[in-house]
Parts: structure tokens; sequence; C-alpha cells
């Protein structure tokens, strides 16, 4: 068989393409004599840490972002200069890039247990002289963090920015926000879990058997003898990249070469293209990875649990004050979506200040290392760090509404005077102080009108922060990512998802307010949704178009013709998002045998720009009602 280099293009598009164990010209270090006590409980007399810096710290020392690597990777996030080697996480970190070092002073360090510079395995034991190696002690995530803390305090940075971090750096950055609260300004999980899968767990058994039965690994204590257990190593690595990947860009990178492998040097089998693309993998990493580092941060990984059950979660997030992103991919199969979302709902339970995003891409866990999505993961980072000003007048918007006062006679209606007229009847009609939860919020606009993406300043002291009622807070659901992104951007809280199916993530009673603006027609329950809403909500907004105006009787009468007119009907039939096409009066019924009540009715014609109380099932063009369950 011919070999040839057609895994070439390949083996560049993995995440790992650029690293290497060069040196780190740009690494400081620091040490502590105090020692630092683990938590399984031995002690390390002395330990060191290496870590890299970007940007420049500002006066107050207020715009630190610490981000946390995840298990393969150092404190080498990206490029210093032109000149400098590639880093892990070039296409996040950089000027003008998501993580901003011209606005942001970038901290990474090398984890605790590492193999590039901070204690770990092959390090110098000050009571032997020799390395640690077998004798290095098991550690967990909150050890690491805890010198991170350490590492902090010697930067005189009294609290962070924000702790970004993916994977295994997303346990750190949980780690921190649930151990430190006061310390974190903002968290961003990337592609990670409160605890691993007992498949993931499974996979890093196996790879530390692979390391551990490796003949040359002898205990552990291999670095003065001439072999080092570099095919466990490899063998670990190339399992745990089989982890990294998904089963769509396993396809797509090797079935065009299937029987094409890439010529290479190696001891490993590289008949298929897959084989020499793994077998790349390990003996590449082996350069710059050590088996004993391998196995003690892998198992930190395994050991990593902040509770079994929902409510065991909620007890730990429970201190926490931090805003928080939450991003999952859609074909992460090692970090899934669920854990992700598990997460989620245990922010929501706690009225937490959280988006959430699920990012499609077809390349796996690795998805976050790579830029085949990075414009929106990208985005949704930029976005969260930068947030919008809440004294940002630049939003394309017209006038601010004035809403009614709690308890006044309701005020008129100032219509038309945004891009949705219902838009402006809905802020009228919500007290100043009210918590709300807009369902399809789309890019966030009325949540913004409310106040900037800011709880309102009529709401109780601490109100949009704290645990509780929740009372002040924002928040949307939106199911389209570019939305979501927009609503990020603005500052605002929003959960991607199906509202449909979300609702259950909310308590009863849990806002004053639920919005669900000219969507009634689209979902594919409405009753359910009609019941939840005015659960969740205190009271519940909904605006929906009306098919029992006069222009659409006349198209289908008249003409024949499926209507068709302008904002949520213009479509056409075959194209429509549109399930139901209900009347006003129709969901007055409905609302009726439910025993929601109508509290109030606001009727709109949009094309003559006027309120409407001359039969409105005919001459509105649409309909907001205000709801209340059983009719109270």
């Amino acid at each position: 068989m011919k070999s040839v280099d057609a895994g070439a293009d390949l083996i560049a598009g993995s995440s790992d393409a650029a690293r290497s164990a060069g040196a780190l010209p740009y690494a400081q270090s620091a040490t502590f004599a105090e020692p630092l006590d683990l938590e399984l409980g031995e002690r390390l007399s002395e330990v060191t840490v290496v870590y890299e810096t970007y940007g420049a710290l500002n006066a107050d020392r207020s715009n630190a972002v610490l981000v946390c690597h995840a298990l393969s990777g150092d404190s080498h996030v990206a490029r210093h200069n032109p000149d400098d080697a590639p880093g892990w996480w070039d296409i996040v970190v950089g000027p003008d890039k998501a993580i901003d070092t011209d606005r942001f002073f970038v901290i990474c360090p090398n984890v605790l247990g590492g193999c590039r510079g901070t204690t770990g395995p092959n390090s110098t034991n000050p009571a032997t002289g020799r390395p640690y190696a077998a004798s290095f002690p098991d550690i967990t995530i909150e050890d690491t963090v805890e010198l991170q803390r350490r590492l902090l305090d010697h930067l005189q940075i009294p609290k962070l920015y924000a702790v970004v971090g993916g994977s295994m750096g997303g346990q750190q950055a949980l780690a921190w926000a649930t151990r430190y609260p006061e310390r974190v300004e903002a968290c961003v999980l990337i592609a990670s879990a409160a605890r691993l899968s007992n498949q993931a767990l499974a996979f890093d058994v196996v790879a530390r058997n692979a390391i551990v039965h490796d003949p040359n690994f002898n205990g552990g204590d291999y670095y003065d003898l001439p072999q080092s257990p570099d095919v466990g190593l490899a063998i670990a690595r190339m399992l745990g990249h089989l982890t990294y990947l998904s089963q769509e860009a396993m396809e797509a990178k090797f079935e065009p070469s299937r029987m094409q492998p890439r010529d290479l040097k190696t001891s490993f089998e590289k008949r298929f293209s897959v084989g020499a693309y793994l077998a790349h993998q390990g003996d590449k990493f082996v350069e710059r990875f050590d088996a004993n580092s391998y196995y003690t941060l892998s198992l930190a990984m395994d050991l990593f649990d902040l509770g079994d059950s929902l409510d065991a979660l909620n007890e730990v997030i429970a201190p926490t004050t931090c805003r928080w992103l939450v991003i999952s991919y859609s074909s992460d199969w090692l970090f899934p979506t669920h854990q992700s979302l598990r997460i989620v709902r245990s922010l929501i339970s706690r009225n937490k200040r959280v988006s959430f995003c699920e990012v499609q891409s077809s390349s796996g866990h690795d998805s976050f290392l790579l830029p085949d999505s990075l414009d929106v993961y990208g985005a949704l980072v930029r976005g969260f760090l930068l947030g919008a000003d809440p004294g940002d007048e630049t939003d394309p918007l017209d006038i601010e509404p004035e809403p009614s006062p709690a308890g006044s006679s309701p005020a008129p209606l100032p219509l038309f005077n945004g891009s949705r007229p219902d838009h402006s009847a809905i802020l009228a009609l919500i007290p100043p102080g009210s918590s709300v939860l807009d369902l399809g919020c789309g890019n966030g606009e009325l949540l913004w009108r409310m106040g900037h993406g800011r709880a309102s300043a009529s709401a109780p002291d601490g109100a949009a922060e704290s645990e509780g009622d929740g009372r002040g807070r924002h928040v949307g659901v939106e199911l389209e990512p570019e939305a979501v992104i927009a609503c990020v951007e603005r500052g605002l809280d929003v959960i991607h998802a199906d509202a449909g199916r979300f609702l259950d993530a909310f308590g009863d009673d849990q806002f004053d307010v639920v919005v669900l603006s000219q969507a009634l027609q689209c979902i594919p329950d409405t009753e359910r949704i009609l019941k939840e809403i005015v659960r969740i909500g205190r009271c519940a907004i909904v605006s929906f178009p009306n098919f029992a105006y006069r222009t659409m009787r006349d198209m289908f009468f008249r003409n024949g013709r499926s209507p068709k007119m302008e904002g949520p009907l213009g479509f056409e039939w075959y194209e429509s998002p549109n399930r139901r096409f209900a009347s006003i009066d129709d969901v007055e019924d409905l609302c009726r045998r439910l025993g929601i009540g109508v509290e109030r009715k606001v009727c709109i014609n949009s094309q003559e720009r006027r309120l409407v109380e001359d039969d409105p099932n005919l001459n509105a063009t649409e309909a907001i009602f205000v709801l209340a369950r059983d009719g109270s």
C-alpha cells in the first residue's frame, strides 16, 4: 500500500497542532514557603506556581481575568508577540479578541500537579532533593484553586473581573465561584460539568491503567531510569483524544483518506488514516507531557464532584454572587449539554444571573479550542465580558416609555414609539421593579427597554443579585443563537432553549411577570404553556396576532388565499412558523376554560396606529392580555 501525506491537513486541524515542549520565555513563577494542606489530607511543604500574564492591570486592579487551562494545557495560553510560540488559545485571547488583552489583565497559571513549572510529580521534593515521582500526593481541583488564590494574593488582586475555563478549566472556574464567591465578579464555564459522567470516568480509568501498566512506569519512579512510560502515556493520550472528537468530526476527517494514512515514523499502527492521526497525537504528546502528571490531573478531574443531585448542587451554588455564562457544544458527548443545563437549572433555582448557549458544532469536546464555531462562542465570551454599559444610549431604540406606577390606575398606553407596538404596550403594563421572564425574547429589545439589562433601581436593595424571590431580575429565553448573542452583548441574562421545554426549570411565582410576546400562535402545546406562565409568574402578559382581523377575513373570503400581512403574519403559508390561527375571542375562551383570568385586554390596530375598542375581534391586528391563574 502506498502511504501518502493525505493526513497532514488532518493533523493540522487538531487543537494540539501547534503545541510543543519548547521553553516558555515569558513565564513567571512564585514560590510559597507556607505549606499547602491538601483536601485529601496530605501536605506539600512548599509550592511553586508558574504563570503568564497578558495586558496591563488597571489602577484599581479590577480588570483581572483568570484563564484556567484543561488537562493537557499550560500557562502559555496565547502568543505575547508575533515571534512568540503559539499558545493553546490564541484564537480567543489577545488584542481585540474575545478575551481582549487591550482591556483585561489576563493571568494563566499552570495547574498544581502539572509538568510545566508548577509543583508536580516531576518537581524537586525539598525534603529529598529528588523529584517527587510516586510520592507526589493525590490532589483535587480545589487544591489547584487554593494555589491560584495564593497567586492572586501575591499579585495583590483582591477580586477577579472574571474566571474563564473549559473542560478541567471549567471545573476550576466552578470551584472559584463556589469557594471564593467574594472574589469573583463573573464566571465563564465552557464545555464543563459539576461532576463527570461514569462514561467519562471509564475512559480516564483505562488511560491511567495504560500508564501504570507500561513496563517502564516503575510505580511512578522512572525519572532516573533510561526509559520513561512513553507507550502508556501515548496510548492514554490517544484514548483521551478520541473522547475530544465527535463521530461526525471523525467521519469528516478520516473517511476521505481512510486507507491513505500519513507517512510518519511511529511504533503504533498506521494502516488507516485515523491510526496515523492518533499515533501522531500520542507521539507528539509524549514530547511535552509527563505520565505522572497525566495520572495526577486526570484523577483530580474525576474526583471533582459538586453533588450527585440537583438539591446537592443547589446547596453548593447558593453562596455564589457572580454573573455566569455557561456554554456547551451540541456534539460534545464527553461533557454533554445536559450536564451544563444541570448547572444552569441550579443557578436559575437560586435566582442567580446566568446566560446559557448550546453552540452548534461538529467538532465534539475539542470545539472550544478550535475555530469552527468561534463566531458564536467567541462572540458570547466577548459580549459577556464587555456586556452593555447601563448608561449607554447607543441602542437603536426610540423612546423609553414610562411604566405605570405600581397600584395606580392604568395609564394611556404609549404605542408606536418603538419597533414593536406591542412592546410599548407591554412595558406600560409592567410595574417598575418587577422581575420579568421574557419567553421568546428575540434580541432582547423588550428587556433592554425595561432597564438596559439591569435590575430596576426601584427594586428592593440587593434583590437583583441575591437568591430569594428574585425581584428586579430580567431574564430571557430564546431559541435562535444569533439572538442569544445579541442579548448577551446587551448585558442581558438569556437562556438558549425552547421555552416550551424549559419552563419546568422555573419555580412557582418565581417572577412577578412572565411575558410571551407574538409566540402563542407558534407553540405546539398552547394549553400547557398558558398554565405554566401563570404558575411561574404572579401575572402573565401575552401578545398575539388576531387572525380574525377584517383584512385577514377578506383574504380568505374574497380572494380564497392564505392571509399574509406584515409582522408575525408575513409568511407564505408553506413556510410560516405559525401553528395556530386563533382570534381574540378564541384565546379569551381558552383562558376561561383553563381557569385563567384575563385581568386586562389591550387591542391594537398597528396598520392604523390606534387602540381598538370597537369590536376588537374584527378591527384589531393584535392583542395583549394580562393573565392571572384562577381568575385572581
